[in-house]
C-alpha cells in the first residue's frame, strides 16, 4: 500500500516540478523539437516498433530482462519530453506494461516512469503538430484514465500526478473522456484517502474547463463527490477540493442539472452535518471561508422546491443559525456560540437571511419560521440605529444588516401576517419612516447592493421600509390596511411625498422616483373600494397625482423610472380619485382631464389601455364632457379625433381590413382581426369566453366606443372627412359585435353537428343576415361621406379659380387704364413714382397661395357643416340620429324580424351649397 510518506513525497516532487517551471520561462507547454545536432543529441531516434513487438512476444527465457531493459532505454531516451509524433505508439507500449503488471509486478516500474514522463511538457517538430496530433493525444490521455484501475497506489498516484494547469492537455482531456473515467474511479478508492485525494486534485483542475465540467456533471460527479464530504480526512484537503470540483460544475455546467443531483435526502444531510461542524468548530480564517461556501452551494439547492431541506433538519437549523444573536435560544447547536465582526462572520449572516428569502417560498417553511420567531429576529433591525446597542457590528456592518434586514422582511412578512401584528410590525415601520424623513444628524455609509445610493442621506432605508408596506398593503389583508389607516398612513404616506418633491435631487433622482412611485402604490392599495379612505386623501392627493401628471414627456425616455411612476400615478387616479365626487371635481378643476389627454397623445401604447379606461369612469361625471370638448392638443386637434385616430392606429395593429379610404372591406366581419381570421372558430363550454368576447377585453376599441358613446356620437368637434368615415365604423361597434358572437354561436351548432329547430333556424339565419345588412349600410354611408367630400374639393377648387379668373381680368382692365394714364402723362417725376409702384404691386401678386382644400370642422353626423374658403357652407346630409337605434338597425327585411329601437336606411340627400356671410361663423 502506497503509504503517507510516499504521498508526501510524490507532492515534494509536484512542488520541486511546479517550482522549477514557474523558475524557467524558456520551458514551454508544448516544447520544440529544433533541428539543431547538439540539441537532437536527446533525441535520438529509436525505433518504437521494435520496442512493441518485443513486448508482445511471450514464453521465451530471459524475455522478461529484455523487455524491461527495452523499456528503460525508451525512457532514458525520452527524458526531456514525449514527441506529439510519437505519442500513439509510447503510450501503446504504456498500455502493454500496464497488462503485464498482474503476472510480472516488475513491470510497474517501468509504467511508472512512462507515466512520469507525461509530466513533462509534450514536444512538437512542427507548429501543426498539435492539430495533427490531436486524436492521437486525446487517446493517450484519456488510457491515463483507464490505468486507474491497476491495484497500484504508486502508479494511480503517478497518474494523477500528471499536470493538467496546461490548456492543451485539458483540452485533450475533454476530447478524450479523461474526466469521465477519473470521476469512475472515486468508486474504487473508497477506503483509500491518499489516492482519492490525487483523485480529486485532478478533477479540480479538470473542472476548470467547461467541456469537462459536462462531462463530469454527466457522470454524476456532483452527487458522487457530495456524498463523500464528511469522509475522514486528517488533512482538511478533501472538503476543500471537493467544494471548489461543486462551485466550478455549478458554473460551467448544466446548473439545473447539478442542482438535480444534489437534491436528495443523502447529498443534503452530508452538507447539514459538514455546515453545522464549521459553525460550531470553525474558527480559522480558512474554515469560515469554507463554512460559507458550503452554504452558498446550499442555497443554491434550497431553490428547487423538490429538494428535502426540511425532512433532513436542514432548514430548521439554518432558521436557529440566522436568529439566535436576536432572539436567545436555548438550543445546545448555539449554546454559548457568538458571531465577532470579521469579515467571513458578517458574511454569514448576509448569507443566512438570504437563504431564509428562498426557504419561505416553499410554504411547508412556514410553521418552521414562526418557531423560529423570524418576524421578531428582523424586527430588532427596523429601529433607529444606536451606537451603545449594536452587538459587536462596525457602524457599517449595522447599516448593511438593517437594510438587508428590511428587505428579508418584504418576502417574510406577508407569509406571517399573524406574526407581523402581533409584532406591531406597522407601527414599527411608521415610526421608522418618520425617523428617515427626520432632519436627525446621520451619516449613511451607502455600502453594499441595498443601500446604493443612499450615501449620506436616508433613502435607502425609506426605499426599503416602503417596499415592505407596499407588500403588506397589496395582501389586501383588511386587519393589516384598517391598522394601517388607523395609524394616519394615508396623511403620512402624502407628507413624505410632498417633502421629497419640495426638495430635488437629482443625484439619487432614480431612487427618489421609485420612493414616489411605492407612496403611489400604497395610497392606492389603501384607498381602492373604500370612499372614506379616498376622502381623507382628498385634495392634498389630486396635488401630488396632477404634480406627476405634469412632468415633462421627455423624462419618460430617460430611463430613470419616470414610466414606473406614470403608471403608479395613473393607478392612484383610479383607486383614489374615481369615485369620490368632490376629489373628482377638484381633478376637473385643476384641469386633470387636460393632463389625461396630454399623456394620451403621446401615442405611446403602453400608457393608452389604462388612460382610456379611466376616460370611461370620469365620463359618468356630467362635468367631464365639456372638459374632454375643450381639450386641444398640438394643431388643435380635439379629443374626439385624437380618440379616432388611435382606433384606426389600434385597427391597423391588429390586421382589420380596411381599404385606402378607411371604408369597411368585409361587411360579414367588419371587426375581424388578423388573430381572429388565424384561429377557427371551436366549440367552447359556455362559461369559456370565446374569441369575439376576449377581443373586448385585449385591445382599447371597446373603450373608445364607450367613451365617444358617452360624449354623444352627435356632437364631436374638430373632425375631419376620415375622422368621419372611422366614426361610421366605431358607432355601430357595438351592433357589429353582437353579430359576431351570434355568428360564433352559429358556427358553433354547427360544428356540434346539432340540428336547431325550424323557428331557432330561422332566427339565426335574419340575425346573420341582418348582421351582414348593417356592415353594407355602414360601407354606404362611408361611400356617401367620400363622395361628398370629394364633390366638395371639387366645388373648392373651382371657386378659386372663378376668383382667380376675375381677378386676372380685373388686372387686365388696370393694366389698361395704368398704360393710358401713362400715355397722357408727361410729368418724368410723376412717372417714375408710377412704375415704382406698378413695381411693388408685381412683386406683391408672386406671394398668392393657392387655398388649402376644406375639411370638416365639426359638427354633427347629421349635418356635417364646414366653412370654405369661399366663404360658402357646405352642409352634407346624413341620417345617423335614425340609425344609432338598437342592434342590427337595418333595412326593411330585416326590421320586419327584429325589434329595434332605430330606423330604416334613408337615402344621404346631396350636397347643398349655401351662401354665407363673408365671415365664417365657426361651429
Amino acid at each position: 500500500m502506497w503509504t503517507e510518506e510516499a504521498a508526501a513525497t510524490a507532492e515534494a516532487r509536484e512542488s520541486g516540478i511546479r517550482n522549477k517551471s514557474s523558475s524557467s520561462s524558456q520551458i514551454p507547454v508544448v516544447g520544440v523539437v529544433t533541428e539543431d545536432n547538439e540539441a537532437q543529441g536527446v533525441f535520438k531516434p529509436m525505433d518504437l516498433n521494435r520496442v512493441i513487438k518485443l513486448l508482445e512476444e511471450t514464453d521465451k527465457d530471459g524475455l522478461e530482462e529484455k523487455q524491461l531493459k527495452f523499456v528503460k532505454k525508451l525512457v532514458q531516451c525520452f527524458q526531456n519530453g514525449l514527441p506529439l509524433r510519437d505519442l500513439a505508439q509510447i503510450f501503446k507500449i504504456l498500455n502493454l506494461c500496464a497488462g503485464k503488471i498482474k503476472n510480472q509486478p516488475r513491470f510497474v516500474e517501468s509504467a511508472y516512469d512512462i507515466i512520469k514522463l507525461c509530466s513533462l511538457p509534450f514536444l512538437k517538430k512542427k507548429v501543426s503538430d498539435e492539430i495533427t496530433y490531436a486524436e492521437d493525444t486525446a487517446n493517450s490521455i484519456a488510457l491515463l484514465g483507464d490505468l486507474m484501475k491497476i491495484p497500484s497506489s504508486e502508479l494511480r498516484i503517478q497518474i494523477c500526478y500528471q499536470q493538467a494547469s496546461s490548456s492543451y492537455k485539458i483540452q485533450m482531456a475533454e476530447v478524450g473522456g479523461l474526466a469521465k473515467t477519473m470521476v469512475q474511479s472515486i468508486t474504487l478508492l473508497e477506503h483509500q484517502l491518499v489516492e482519492k485525494l490525487w483523485v480529486l486534485k485532478v478533477l479540480q483542475h479538470l473542472s476548470t474547463s467547461e467541456g469537462n465540467c459536462t462531462i463530469m456533471m454527466k457522470a454524476q460527479a456532483a452527487s458522487g463527490i457530495c456524498t463523500h464530504l464528511n469522509d475522514p480526512d486528517p488533512s482538511g484537503q478533501l472538503l476543500f477540493r471537493s467544494s471548489e470540483i461543486l462551485w466550478n460544475l455549478l458554473e460551467k455546467s448544466s446548473k439545473e442539472e447539478v442542482i438535480q443531483q444534489l437534491s436528495n435526502l443523502e447529498c443534503l444531510l452530508a452538507l447539514k452535518e459538514v455546515f453545522t461542524n464549521l459553525f460550531m468548530r470553525g474558527f480559522s480564517h480558512y474554515d469560515r471561508q469554507l463554512r460559507n461556501d458550503i452554504l452558498v452551494i446550499t442555497t443554491i439547492i434550497a431553490q428547487n422546491p423538490e429538494a428535502p431541506m426540511i425532512e433532513c433538519g436542514f432548514t430548521k437549523d439554518l432558521i436557529l443559525f440566522a436568529t439566535f444573536n436576536e432572539v436567545k435560544s436555548q438550543n445546545l447547536l448555539v449554546k454559548g456560540l457568538k458571531l465577532s465582526n470579521s469579515y467571513e462572520d458578517f458574511e454569514l449572516k448576509k448569507l443566512l437571511f438570504n437563504v431564509i428569502v428562498i426557504l419561505c417560498k416553499d410554504l411547508p417553511t412556514v410553521q418552521l419560521l414562526i418557531d423560529g420567531k423570524v418576524i421578531l429576529a428582523l424586527f430588532t433591525y427596523v429601529k433607529k440605529p444606536e451606537k451603545q446597542k449594536i452587538m459587536g457590528w462596525s457602524a457599517a456592518q449595522h447599516e448593511e444588516l438593517q437594510l438587508h434586514a428590511i428587505a428579508t422582511l418584504s418576502s417574510v412578512a406577508p407569509l406571517l401576517i399573524e406574526e407581523y401584528m402581533s409584532c406591531q410590525g406597522n407601527a414599527r415601520v411608521l415610526a421608522f419612516l418618520e425617523w428617515c424623513e427626520s432632519e436627525d444628524p446621520f451619516f449613511s455609509h451607502g455600502n453594499s447592493f441595498h443601500g446604493t445610493g443612499g450615501r449620506g442621506n436616508k433613502f435607502a432605508q425609506m426605499r426599503y421600509s416602503l417596499r415592505l408596506l407596499r407588500a403588506m398593503v397589496y395582501l389586501e389583508d383588511e386587519t393589516v390596511n384598517t391598522d394601517l389607516c388607523e395609524k394616519g398612513t394615508i396623511q403620512q404616506m402624502i407628507g413624505i411625498f410632498k417633502n421629497i418633491i419640495s426638495k430635488p435631487n437629482e443625484k439619487e433622482e432614480a431612487i427618489v422616483l421609485e420612493i414616489q412611485s411605492d407612496i403611489l402604490l400604497i395610497l392606492s392599495g389603501l384607498c381602492e373600494n373604500h370612499i372614506q379612505r379616498k376622502e381623507i386623501s382628498g385634495t392634498e392627493g389630486v396635488d401630488i397625482v396632477l404634480h406627476v401628471m405634469k412632468t415633462d414627456p421627455r423624462k419618460l425616455q430617460s430611463g430613470l423610472g419616470y414610466n414606473l411612476l406614470l403608471f403608479s400615478t395613473l393607478d392612484s387616479i383610479w383607486c383614489c380619485i374615481l369615485g369620490c365626487y368632490p376629489s373628482e371635481d377638484y381633478f376637473l378643476e385643476r384641469e386633470g382631464i387636460f393632463l389625461l389627454l396630454d399623456v394620451l397623445a403621446l401615442n405611446q401604447k403602453k400608457f393608452c389601455n389604462l388612460i382610456l379606461g379611466i376616460m370611461v369612469e370620469f365620463c359618468d361625471n356630467p362635468k367631464t364632457a365639456a372638459h374632454v370638448n375643450a381639450w386641444q392638443g398640438k394643431k388643435d386637434q380635439t379629443a374626439a379625433s385624437l380618440l379616432i385616430k388611435l382606433w384606426r392606429k389600434e385597427e391597423k395593429e391588429l390586421g382589420v381590413k380596411r381599404d385606402k379610404n378607411g371604408k369597411i372591406i368585409d361587411t360579414k366581419k367588419p371587426l375581424f382581426t388578423s388573430f381572429q381570421e388565424e384561429h377557427k372558430i371551436i366549440p367552447l363550454p359556455a362559461n369559456c369566453p370565446s374569441i369575439a368576447v376576449m377581443d373586448v377585453s385585449e385591445n382599447i376599441r371597446a373603450k373608445i366606443y364607450a367613451i365617444l358613446g358617452k360624449l354623444d356620437f352627435e356632437n364631436l368637434p374638430g373632425l375631419s372627412a376620415e375622422d368621419f368615415v372611422t366614426l361610421c365604423i366605431i358607432h355601430r361597434y357595438l351592433d357589429f359585435k353582437i353579430g359576431e358572437i351570434w355568428n360564433e354561436i352559429y358556427e358553433e351548432i354547427k360544428l356540434e353537428k346539432l340540428r336547431p329547430v325550424t323557428i331557432d333556424k330561422k332566427a339565426l339565419e335574419a340575425i346573420t343576415t341582418a348582421s351582414e345588412n348593417v356592415g353594407k349600410m355602414v360601407a354606404s354611408l362611408q361611400s356617401e361621406i367620400i363622395e361628398s367630400q370629394a364633390r366638395q374639393d371639387v366645388q373648392n377648387e373651382q371657386k378659386v379659380y372663378a376668383k382667380i379668373q376675375a381677378t386676372h381680368k380685373q388686372r387686365e382692365l388696370a393694366n389698361k387704364s395704368w398704360e393710358n394714364f401713362l400715355a397722357r402723362t408727361s410729368n418724368a417725376k410723376t412717372l417714375k413714382k408710377a412704375k415704382r409702384l406698378q413695381e411693388k404691386a408685381i412683386e406683391a401678386s408672386r406671394y398668392h397661395k393657392r387655398p388649402q382644400n376644406a375639411v370638416f370642422h365639426g359638427t354633427d353626423i347629421k349635418g356635417l357643416n364646414t366653412t370654405v374658403p369661399s366663404g360658402g357652407v357646405v352642409t352634407v346630409e346624413s341620417t345617423p340620429a335614425r340609425l344609432v337605434g338598437g342592434p342590427l338597425a337595418d333595412t326593411d327585411i330585416a326590421l320586419k324580424k327584429l325589434p329595434i329601437r332605430g330606423g330604416a336606411l334613408q337615402r344621404v340627400k346631396a350636397v347643398e351649397i349655401v351662401d354665407a356671410p363673408k365671415k365664417s361663423i365657426p361651429t
